[in-house]
């Protein structure tokens, strides 16, 4: 087990900062979805929800070749870093929020579409600005929507495969996480030390899910 403690402590890394940056990225995302009227939603909501039903190589193969030193942005990501997208850990942090994308957005934008307007004016009548509003009315209120996306987003990138192995390959202490890890190990028929890694995540993902429902248990859902 010692020999895949590299690869586990990699993993936690990635999946901390992506969901982090999903965070980041998914609140304002959802809340906009929640509360806009334009006609252009359902085509967001599609394209945000998009990870959930392409094949995981597919979105490696293109981010693969979008992380290229010979494209634009892969380009500029050398000459700003002096290091490539590809094969790299900076490459699976933004590989993984937009494979994840979709487990931070939709909990957040359901929580928020619950939560309705009705908390909201009675905080601007009030004198609260709108950010105010969020952050002492809405997030409150949400707070289930965020314990989910957080864990969903966290375990979803734990057990990422296809699309870490495109966009990052498999180097050790670089790249190599703990999907890529027990792939190893089978196909080297090393099956003790891939019912370890196994076993290990099937116990990490159960406890955590057991403790998100329990937690949520002692939130009710609130409806505006």
């Amino acid at each position: 087990m010692s020999e895949s403690l590299p690869a586990i402590l990699l993993t936690v890394q990635l999946a901390l900062v992506t969901t982090l940056i999903l965070f980041v990225i998914g609140t304002p995302l959802a809340w906009w979805l929640a509360t806009t009227r334009t006609r252009l939603k359902p085509v967001i909501e599609a394209v945000t929800a998009l990870p959930l039903v392409l094949p995981p190589t597919v979105i490696g193969f293109y981010l693969l070749i979008l992380f290229n030193p010979g494209s634009a942005i892969g380009g500029l990501w050398v000459r700003l870093t002096g290091d490539t997208l590809a094969f790299s850990f900076s490459g699976l942090v933004i590989a993984s929020v937009i494979y994840s994308l979709p487990f931070m957005v939709q909990p957040l934008q359901t929580a928020f579409e619950r939560v309705g307007r009705g908390p909201l004016d009675a905080a601007a009548s009030l004198g609260a600005s709108p950010l105010d509003a969020f952050i002492s009315v809405v997030m409150p209120l949400s707070l289930r929507g965020f314990i989910t996306a957080g864990v969903l987003s966290f375990i979803h990138t734990v057990g990422e495969f296809g699309v870490v192995l495109m966009v990052g390959g498999n180097i050790p202490g670089r790249t190599r996480v703990v999907s890529i890890a027990l792939y190893d190990h089978v196909e080297t028929l090393d099956y003790a030390a891939a019912h370890a890694l196994a076993l290990g995540l099937v116990a990490a993902s159960l406890s955590v899910l057991v403790a998100v429902f329990l937690i949520n248990r002692r939130y009710p859902v609130h409806a505006g």
